[in-house]
């Protein structure tokens, strides 16, 4: 019989195993940040190849920003394990550049003459609600707006018709909405890992507290 796979003896409890100081880290795919970032980003991606020349700075600037968003919530989230300081570094990049996007977005409405949508307006709410997962479902959302919208005009002057919303300006403000919303959770979770780094400290006070508890020393 192979005596490496028997257990500890009868009545006998197995040693415990030492505790490290390099926690849980990584599984950014599961945090909503991530996926409203990776969201935004492909809607973005999209956006830009239909309404930004691709010969002028600000595509690329979009594209970068938004890319910029999904990669430093990915990389925190792996930094975590060995560098507290480097995790809240890096969402706070995240957020930075979910913010130079949303200036970039309101300078295209701006720039156009088109109105982004007020802070109460219904249309806000409804696409939050919608919980899109995927670019082609806001693309679907948008479509569908831009239907309500035409359906609505019938009887309207070619002047009216004119100022009706066009398809840049409702998926511009749809993206607004939805960096808005992704910035909202990355100011939380920012606010958590400064809570928790207050509580726990980082690595290097963890891997002290390891080796004073493997020396037997103070486990607190």
């Amino acid at each position: 019989m192979d005596v490496s796979q028997q257990g500890p003896p009868q009545g006998q409890q197995p040693s415990p195993q030492p505790k490290g100081f390099i926690g849980p880290h990584g599984g950014y795919r599961k945090l909503k940040s991530f996926q409203l970032a990776q969201l935004v980003y492909d809607v973005t991606v999209k956006f830009c190849e239909r309404y930004v020349s691709k010969r002028s700075r600000t595509h690329d600037q979009m594209v970068q920003a938004a890319r910029s968003g999904v990669q430093n919530i990915a990389e925190g989230s792996q930094a975590s394990g060995t560098s507290r300081k480097m995790e809240i570094k890096l969402t706070n990049v995240a957020r930075a550049s979910q913010e130079e996007l949303k200036l970039d977005y309101e300078d295209f409405l701006r720039q156009r003459g088109l109105e982004p949508w007020p802070k109460d307006d219904p249309r806000r709410m409804d696409l939050v609600a919608r919980r899109c997962a995927t670019a082609d479902d806001v693309s679907a959302w948008v479509a569908q707006q831009y239907a309500d919208v035409a359906a609505s005009s019938v009887g309207l002057t070619d002047a009216e018709r004119a100022e009706r919303p066009s398809y840049p300006m409702i998926t511009a403000n749809a993206a607004l909405v939805l960096i808005g919303v992704t910035c909202s959770l990355l100011d939380r979770q920012v606010r958590a890992l400064e809570r928790r780094f207050m509580r726990e400290g980082g690595v290097t006070e963890q891997m002290y507290r390891a080796r004073r508890r493997d020396r037997g020393g103070d486990t607190k």
